[in-house]
């Protein structure tokens, strides 16, 4: 990694995680909320960035007692920390936001790149003012949201429950690459490569599902139950 832990990883195949659970995740946007009220901003609309900032935009209206709530969706990170190269907006605004104080909400800052391409696409619709949250801001990030419940300084990918099945999906499918395994060497895997304890019954869930998709297949050796990706010569 990189020095002090303070940035993304260059080898995206080994790196710490953080699962957060729903309870923390409830904290942070009570914090959240205190932050954006202690400043006096009454936004007229919130827009949560889908999909990462769905629950959290919804956790702060309900703590808000906000009703008006919508949504655009920004593409830039996959499942299991893959990154595409830029943020792309695949679903636009819906609704029109001229001349109405907006409210951006997010999960984490990481790059910065999608809450960059928000408010640089949300400007051109020309509200009459914009601010920024997130539940969490690496310190990482080229964005600095105008509200955070919790800085991050030493770089971790965070895993949200609302993304946790699919995060550690992506993570099986990057252990088992071009190997054969068994569930036990691949549970040891998740605690070597991104410090995650897995149950073998958990993992079981997430090899079916893979191998009914066609990415994965089973092999039955009598002894083992083996893993390799579809298709891969013996």
């Amino acid at each position: 990694m990189a020095t002090a832990n303070k940035y993304p990883p260059a080898d995206r195949s080994s790196f710490k995680c953080e699962l957060m659970g729903f309870r923390e995740t409830h904290s942070l946007s009570k914090i959240l909320v205190k932050k954006i009220k202690d400043s006096g901003y009454l936004p007229d609309i919130i827009i949560a960035i889908g999909r990462g900032g769905y629950v959290p935009a919804r956790l702060v209206c309900d703590f808000l007692l906000f009703d008006d709530l919508t949504t655009i969706k920004i593409e830039h990170y996959k499942m299991a920390a893959d990154i595409q190269e830029t943020a792309k907006l695949k679903f636009p605004l819906s609704v029109d936001i001229h001349g109405k104080k907006i409210l951006v909400v997010d999960d984490v800052t990481d790059t910065g790149k999608t809450l960059s391409l928000a408010v640089e696409y949300l400007k051109c619709l020309k509200p009459a003012e914009i601010k920024t949250a997130v539940l969490q801001h690496k310190i990482c990030s080229d964005f600095v949201p105008d509200y955070y419940a919790k800085k991050i300084v030493k770089w971790r990918w965070i895993v949200y429950p609302w993304a946790a099945y699919e995060d550690l999906v992506g993570f099986t499918e990057k252990i088992i690459a071009d190997r054969t395994l068994t569930p036990k060497q691949i549970c040891n895997e998740f605690d070597a490569c991104y410090s995650i304890t897995i149950k073998q019954s958990d993992l079981i869930e997430i090899l079916e599902d893979l191998n009914e998709r066609g990415s994965i297949e089973c092999i039955d050796d009598k002894e083992n139950m083996l893993w390799r990706k579809a298709n891969v010569s013996k």
